[in-house]
C-alpha cells in the first residue's frame, strides 16, 4: 500500500474496478431516485395551485414596493424643485403639503397643512417651482385655506416682464386661464409675453412669474382689447406648495386681525386705476382730434 501510494502501481486496476462497479451504484441509488421524481410527477393540484398563490403573491408585494420607490423619486424631484425655487426667490419660504381641494366648480380653493402656529398669515402668497399659485386667505392653528389665481374671485397686479406694461390678472373659474381686462387696443403687449407680480397693493413681492399671454384680440367697437394668459404655476397638479414670507417686515399674529381679506377683483382694479387714467390718457394723446367744422 505504501509503494502504491508512492508509486501509483494499481491507479490502471482502481480504474477498472470502479467502472465495473459503476452500474452497481447507480442500482443502489435507484430507490431514492425514483422517489424523488415520483414526487415531482405526481404532485397534486392544490399544491400547485397554493405555490402558484404564494408566487402570485410575492410578485405582487414586490411591484408595489416598487411602485412606492417610483413615487419617492417623483416626490424627490419635486421637492428639489421646490428647494431649488426658494433658493432662486432667496425669502423664508416653507412647504406645505396640499390636504384638500375645495370641489365647488365656480370657486378654486385649497387647504394646506400649515397654519398660524407656523406663522402663515391672511394674504400671504403661495407659489411653486414654476411661479404664483395663490394667497392664503383664512387660517387656523395648524391649517389654512388659500385662494389660486385662476379663481373668478382672485385678481394680481401684474406687469409686462418685457416692457413694464403694468395690468390686472383676473382668474376666470377655469383650471389656468386668466383675464387682463382694461389694457387698450393699442396696448405693448403680445403673444408669449411673460407676467410678474408688480407689487403693488403689497400683497405679493414684485418679480414673481404669473402667466403667459396667450391670445390678444383687438376689438375696435369697445374701448379695450380682449388678452387672455394661461397661468404658469402648475395649479391642478401640486402636492406641495411653498409659503413665501417678504423680505420686508413679516406680518405678526397680532396684525394678521387688521389684515384685509385676500385681493379681490374690486381691489386689484383699484390699485390700478391710476394705470387705466394714464393708458387713457395715452390713448386719446396718440388719437387725433377731429377739426371743428
Amino acid at each position: 500500500m505504501a509503494m502504491d501510494h508512492h508509486q501509483q502501481h494499481l491507479q490502471t486496476f482502481r480504474a477498472a474496478i470502479s467502472t465495473l462497479l459503476f452500474p452497481l451504484q447507480q442500482l443502489i441509488n435507484a430507490p431514492s431516485s425514483s422517489q424523488q421524481w415520483l414526487s415531482e410527477k405526481l404532485m397534486t393540484r392544490q399544491q400547485l395551485q397554493e405555490d402558484n398563490t404564494r408566487l402570485k403573491e410575492q410578485e405582487l408585494l414586490l411591484r408595489v414596493q416598487l411602485q412606492k420607490l417610483d413615487t419617492l423619486q417623483i416626490e424627490n424631484i419635486r421637492l428639489r424643485q421646490l428647494l431649488d425655487s426658494a433658493r432662486r426667490i432667496g425669502e423664508r419660504v416653507l412647504i406645505a403639503e396640499i390636504m384638500s381641494v375645495d370641489l365647488n366648480p365656480f370657486s378654486r380653493q385649497i387647504v394646506l397643512s400649515k397654519g398660524s402656529q407656523h406663522g402663515v398669515y391672511t394674504g400671504q402668497p403661495i407659489i411653486d417651482a414654476g411661479g404664483v399659485m395663490g394667497q392664503i386667505i383664512k387660517t387656523s392653528p395648524f391649517s389654512s385655506i388659500a385662494m389660486i389665481i385662476s379663481d373668478p374671485d382672485h385678481a394680481v397686479p401684474v406687469t409686462v416682464n418685457r416692457n413694464g406694461l403694468r395690468a390686472i390678472a383676473i382668474g376666470t373659474g377655469t383650471s389656468a386661464e386668466l383675464n387682463l381686462p382694461h389694457l387698450p387696443n393699442n396696448a405693448d403687449i403680445m403673444q408669449g409675453d411673460l407676467l410678474v407680480t408688480s407689487g403693488l397693493g403689497g400683497r405679493f413681492p414684485p418679480g414673481y412669474p404669473v402667466a403667459r399671454i396667450t391670445n390678444v384680440i383687438p376689438q375696435p367697437s369697445a374701448p379695450f382689447a380682449k388678452v387672455t394668459a394661461l397661468a404658469i404655476a402648475k395649479l391642478d397638479h401640486n402636492q406641495e406648495v411653498l409659503l413665501v414670507w417678504r423680505n420686508d417686515p413679516i406680518q405678526t399674529a397680532e396684525k394678521e386681525d387688521q389684515t384685509e381679506p385676500c385681493t379681490t377683483v374690486e381691489q386689484a382694479e383699484g390699485v390700478c386705476d391710476e394705470f387705466v387714467d394714464d393708458e387713457n390718457i395715452n390713448h386719446n394723446a396718440q388719437t387725433p382730434s377731429e377739426p371743428n367744422p
